[in-house]
């Protein structure tokens, strides 16, 4: 009885593994691009997405702390920046018109590579989770199962802005309503399933 008395509370800590305000910071440079993008934009919304990738990410690297998905946009961010000075318009044409599949692909390819090591929400639940929880089979579970979501969902998001491409008449519905749903749709799972989890662990 007593074993049972204390299981729920264990599962309480452990199960905050996936805090969701820094997951979230952490994509807003890509949502910043994926919105602002267009063949006649995409050089500025590179460099909005830059700037808020450094501001959003700066304290944390200050205080010794690097996440992969912010280090990512830097770098990413930077690139397109460097080669819209770089190179003539002709030769940008296939990222003027395939920016937005890029980005949300290279999103999904980071996300799901990183299960192969280390979950990339697991580094933002470090920061909230008592570190004799960093090994529990419940941490390990929500951020694997966290991280496939976001990956699903950006993977989701390139084939959509590709079909945009690819059928003009639905560019609407495939640049902007299904992105969003596959968004809020993230969100609201990131938000609920840890307890979810959580309550089923405990049972």
């Amino acid at each position: 009885m007593g074993h049972t008395e204390q299981r729920p509370a264990v599962s309480t800590r452990a199960e905050k593994p996936a805090g969701t305000g820094s997951v979230f910071l952490s994509f807003a440079p890509w949502i910043i691009f994926g919105v602002v993008a267009s063949p006649s934009t995409w050089e500025y919304a590179a460099l909005a997405a830059l700037v808020a990738a450094v501001v959003l990410s700066g304290k944390d690297m200050l205080r010794g702390r690097f996440f992969l998905l912010d280090m990512v946009a830097i770098v990413f961010f930077a690139v397109l920046c460097v080669l819209a000075l770089a190179l003539d318009r002709h030769e940008l044409i296939w990222l003027e018109t395939y920016a937005q599949v890029i980005s949300n692909a290279v999103v999904a390819v980071v996300a799901l590579g990183s299960l192969l090591s280390d979950p990339f929400t697991a580094q933002y639940a470090r920061h909230a989770v008592p570190r004799e929880y960093w090994g529990s089979p419940v941490f390990t579970h929500v951020n694997m199962v966290l991280t496939t979501a976001w990956g699903v969902v950006f993977a989701l998001m390139a084939l959509s802005t590709w079909l945009a491409i690819r059928l003009p008449g639905q560019s609407d519905w495939f640049n902007w309503v299904v992105p969003i749903v596959l968004l809020v749709w993230a969100v609201k799972f990131t938000e609920r399933y840890p307890d979810r989890y959580r309550e089923r662990a405990a049972a």
